[in-house]
């Protein structure tokens, strides 16, 4: 995704211009990190009509680690001093 994609992610889900793949790929993000049991057999079918088994694994995968760091960030207090590396460019 690039960054005009990206900053579609701050819109209610009807007022993203995502394709298909983006928008369930989001939502699998979106349903993980708030709702997990909400990924029933119905949304993996979905899921599956759209990506291979190996692409649904390895988004998940994907999707499960930067949610744990996230927390682990915030746990340890330091979400606010990764976001300061972003904002000024001090890598």
């Amino acid at each position: 995704m690039d960054e005009e994609t990206i900053a579609q992610l701050d819109l209610p889900a009807d007022e993203r211009k995502l394709d298909p793949r983006e928008a369930l790929a989001v939502r699998y993000a979106e349903n993980l990190a708030q709702d997990f049991h909400s990924l029933d057999s119905a949304f993996m079918a979905e899921l599956r009509e759209h990506f291979s088994e190996a692409e649904t694994v390895e988004l998940g995968m994907m999707i499960g680690q930067y949610l744990s760091f996230g927390r682990l960030l915030v746990i340890h207090g330091l979400n606010k001093a990764a976001c300061e590396i972003y904002t000024t460019g001090e890598l």
